[in-house]
């Protein structure tokens, strides 16, 4: 059965000939058809390699396997974390959400006659709405929706001390690498953002780029003026001359020279730099939160930094109201004066 990821074409399929590894490969290319971005396709293609593996070593079938396999397989990841450590609850979630999704698609192509993936309780006891990838073509078999069956804590979002990000910054030395993370801290980009970020999507003169973020949802975001200083400073003295590639940040040196910065190269900086400054805490997607914990302290309208950030939910934004206790407490005061009159 296929345990391992391969890129094909510009996506990523399983490696294998079995039943099982066929159809995981055609939900991925459906996937593709239905214009779900490289990287989700995947996420998706190594959460259902993780999976063939389990089924590979329990001795379950993937067309008999019964509910309650889907418990050995949540103790099965425990087992199996990297480092001896526990997975986080939210990967083994995700697992089992992409592995739903999966069961799904082998019921609407008659496949499977329903869905073995077991649905967490509710505490309301009503049923979940329908939603999710396939939730349009379904009949509400078991499986949709879900929830999560691991309980997941919620953790607010973290910042960073200033000055961990300021001796970060310091050490880079490259305009390239102080432009991407500034873009991080000053604009709430995404890692992914920033790497496919086109130089026909940053405006010098308006200092604002265009970013495309999840689901290909694109949004204008401003950004501070030391950030087009930088990328400025890198298009004049370190993109390779003649480069004709469309992403903006391109790789400096080496075999790859000109081509658009890697997820791996993204990563390798950030590590190097870490270890060499002592800021051990300084990563992509805590800049973000650095950037939109201070606009929420700051008091901005909690619907434009929805825009900025491209949140898809106004949950997600309303988090960061909490990491303003001085804004809270101040909030607080002004009731309690009202209260006291």
């Amino acid at each position: 059965m296929g345990s391992s990821v391969v890129k094909v074409d510009g996506s990523h399929r399983l490696v294998g000939d079995d039943q099982a590894t066929g159809l995981m490969n055609r939900f991925l290319e459906h996937l593709g058809i239905r214009a779900f971005s490289p990287a989700i396709v995947r996420a998706y293609a190594f959460d259902l390699a993780n999976f063939a593996v389990f089924l590979d070593e329990s001795g379950f079938e993937f067309d008999t396997i019964h509910p309650v396999g889907f418990f050995d397989y949540l103790e099965w990841q425990r087992k199996r974390g990297k480092r001896g450590a526990e997975p986080a609850a939210s990967s083994m979630n995700r697992r089992i959400s992409t592995v739903r999704s999966w069961f799904v698609f082998l019921v609407t192509i008659e496949v499977m006659a329903k869905n073995p993936v077991p649905v967490a309780r509710r505490s309301n006891g009503l049923r979940a709405p329908r939603r999710g990838m396939l939730g349009h073509t379904t009949d509400g078999t078991v499986g949709i929706g879900g929830g999560r069956l691991v309980k997941q804590p919620r953790r607010l979002p973290e910042s960073l001390d200033p000055d961990d990000v300021a001796v970060f910054l310091a050490d880079l030395n490259t305009h390239r690498d102080r432009a991407m993370v500034l873009g991080m801290v000053l604009g709430g980009l995404r890692s992914a953002e920033v790497r496919s970020l086109r130089l026909a999507d940053v405006d010098m003169g308006m200092r604002r780029v265009r970013v495309v973020g999840k689901g290909d949802c694109e949004r204008i975001v401003p950004i501070d003026r030391v950030f087009f200083d930088e990328v400025a400073a890198y298009l004049r003295s370190e993109r390779p001359a003649g480069c004709s590639t469309a992403e903006c940040f391109v790789v400096l040196r080496g075999p790859t020279l000109g081509g658009a910065m890697t997820e791996a190269g993204l990563r390798r900086i950030f590590r190097v730099h870490r270890q060499r400054t002592g800021a051990t805490r300084v990563r992509p997607h805590r800049l973000r939160h650095t950037y939109a914990t201070e606009l929420a302290g700051a008091g901005i309208d909690l619907l434009a930094l929805r825009g900025l950030m491209g949140h898809a939910s106004p949950e997600t934004t309303a988090k960061y109201v909490h990491l303003a206790p001085e804004a809270l407490a101040a909030e607080f005061a002004a009731a309690r004066a009202v209260i006291g009159r």
